[in-house]
């Protein structure tokens, strides 16, 4: 299952995911989905450790923000008492370390205790149950070791020893101890969200905060331990317990020797020796107790501390407070139960079908052994690793850097070889390297043109001042008379590989077209010239003409009215004689 249940203490922020993979890198359980590129985390694979939060450059992980719960506890709640984890000793200065009770009971609560009051618990009763000398004994403080066990590695079940953890412990305490309670851990554990989410421990811890969450608070309350007074917690843990959060901290609150001379304890931190040990101890090394960590040096790692300082200086300042501040002699503990079971809870990982696992290492050019590079890019150990995730719908083949850049080349070589027009390459003194099947059907050339200099095609020019620096790219329109073409041709530079590029786009029939076009043009615009002429010349006779003929016609007409002017005279005459 991916992504979306309310309760999931880790998951993603989707916008600040980048496709890194770092996140698959890092996971101790390879716990995280790749879907189209962004990483989920699923849940039911997750053991809650934290790595991927504290690892991620994006900070695209993040954990579940449980502040507003916390905040409406201790406004709603008569009675909230707080357990803060011994590993405050490494967050926070040494002249702070006396503000930091009067700090919280400012934030509302009414008991203010350590953790380590419960890890004294819990190290009387590991001692009481690590008896057998013949059985090898996995210490339970840590609750993601714990999960690992129980999803990953069911068969050391047997071994963990069935005590709770000091959160737990100290949660019982104290409602041992009053009525009506509620109660806050704040650590540095991402993954005491999810123990105290455990349907066995119901109703024991309210509410886990992380340190981060913690100086968050402060900041919302404006609580500056500057201005706190000094103070001091309602209850002193016994012997030796504030040493819990460092390695071997466990067996040196319960008074075990904790030389790294001895063979029968061995205290680890850090995944990979955690894993390590497990498989030496089902191969039959057993050392007598083995007291985990999962995270490197220990809690003074964790993941809900913030990336501020170092675990050097967090684990020198925890034990110098420890052996500044002893604990209490030991006292009663009282009725508190410790006793607890585990069980397996195997993820939901299914059987990888060998023919499946073949199929994608084929498909990513991995089937000979010898192509599988196990180079670690995609986040996974082995190729082999990545194609068993992408069969389980984990991961995917797109995650494998050399088999996208292999596609990435052969579409490369697709797009030059499809392309319509003509691709030249050349190296840096001008020399044909290749070229693509369009430019050798437009020069009419060959694979033995390949090595000559360019200037045996075409001239050189254009890739010469390319070269030069003179011009970054060249876009000119020539004519290649041997060739019987015009092109359009774009020249430049690939300065890293000292390479030339040249596109030629033939523009033969198009240059051709448009010569013809405009001769047509221009004979259309002579011919329209020429009949305008002939036509003016047609209007100026026909005036002329029109003109002679009117002049004639008026003559006639004078003359005839001459003609009857001259008969009327006469005729007159003619009458008076």
């Amino acid at each position: 299952m991916g992504e979306g249940n309310s309760r999931q203490v880790v998951f993603t922020n989707k916008a600040r995911c980048r496709d890194c993979y770092r996140c698959v890198r890092v996971c101790p359980v390879k716990a995280v989905r790749i879907v189209e590129g962004q990483a989920f985390v699923d849940a039911e694979r997750c053991i809650h450790c934290g790595t991927c939060v504290r690892e991620c450059p994006q900070e695209a992980k993040t954990f579940r923000r449980d502040l507003a719960v916390a905040m409406d506890l201790v406004a709603n709640n008569p009675l909230v008492a707080v357990s803060l984890a011994p590993s405050f000793a490494g967050i926070f200065e040494p002249w702070q370390y006396a503000r930091i009770p009067a700090a919280l009971r400012r934030l509302g609560f009414a008991h203010v205790a350590e953790t380590a009051v419960g890890a004294y618990l819990v190290a009387e009763k590991t001692a009481a149950c690590v008896q057998d000398p013949a059985k090898t004994y996995i210490c339970t403080a840590c609750p993601a070791v714990v999960s690992y066990i129980e999803k990953y590695d069911p068969g050391m079940i047997g071994n963990l020893v069935p005590v709770v953890s000091p959160m737990i412990a100290h949660a019982r305490h104290i409602r041992a101890k009053f009525a009506q309670v509620k109660v806050v851990f704040i650590g540095p554990c991402v993954a005491k969200k999810a123990e105290a989410d455990r349907p066995e421990f119901s109703g024991l811890v309210d509410c886990v905060l992380t340190f981060d969450e913690l100086d968050e608070w402060f900041r919302l309350r404006g609580i500056d331990l500057a201005t706190c007074e000094d103070s001091s917690f309602d209850e002193q843990p016994v012997g030796r317990s504030r040493l819990f959060p460092v390695e071997g901290g466990s067996m040196a609150t319960a008074a075990f020797e904790t030389s790294v001379l001895d063979d029968k304890l061995l205290f680890i931190s850090g995944f990979e020796a955690l894993k390590n040990v497990l498989e030496e101890a089902a191969r039959g090394a057993f050392p007598r107790i083995i007291e985990p960590l999962l995270c490197a040096y220990g809690c003074v790692n964790g993941a809900g501390i913030g990336k501020a300082g170092n675990v050097v200086d967090r684990r020198a300042r925890i034990i110098r407070y420890a052996r500044s501040n002893p604990g209490v002699t030991a006292r009663k503990a009282g009725a508190v139960e410790l006793a607890t079971a585990f069980a397996p809870h195997p993820h939901a990982g299914s059987a990888v079908p060998e023919d499946e696992v073949r199929a994608v290492l084929e498909k990513t050019g991995k089937a000979r052994e010898e192509n599988q590079l196990n180079c670690g890019a995609c986040g996974y150990a082995s190729c082999r690793d990545q194609a068993m995730a992408v069969v389980q719908g984990m991961a995917e083949t797109e995650m494998c850097i050399p088999y996208m850049r292999r596609l990435a080349e052969q579409r490369s070589d697709r797009i030059m070889e499809t392309s319509p027009n003509g691709i030249i390459v050349l190296d840096h003194d001008l020399n044909i390297l290749n070229f693509n099947p369009a430019f050798a059907r437009l020069f009419r050339v060959n694979e033995s043109c390949c090595g000559q200099h360019v200037s045996h095609l075409m001239d050189p020019e254009p890739f010469s001042r390319v070269k030069s620096g003179e011009i970054e790219m060249a876009d000119d329109v020539r004519a290649h008379k041997a060739q019987g073409i015009i092109a359009r041709e774009l020249v430049y530079a690939l300065r890293a590989e000292k390479q030339f590029v040249g596109i030629f786009i033939n523009i033969t029939d198009s240059r051709l077209n448009a010569e013809r076009l405009q001769k047509v043009k221009d004979d259309t615009v002579s011919q329209a010239r020429e009949l305008h002429e002939h036509q003016i010349e047609m209007a100026r006779q026909f005036a002329d003409f029109l003109g002679e003929y009117t002049a004639r016609g008026e003559q006639l007409v004078n003359k005839l009215m001459q003609a009857v002017d001259s008969k009327d005279i006469a005729e007159d005459k003619d009458k008076k004689t």
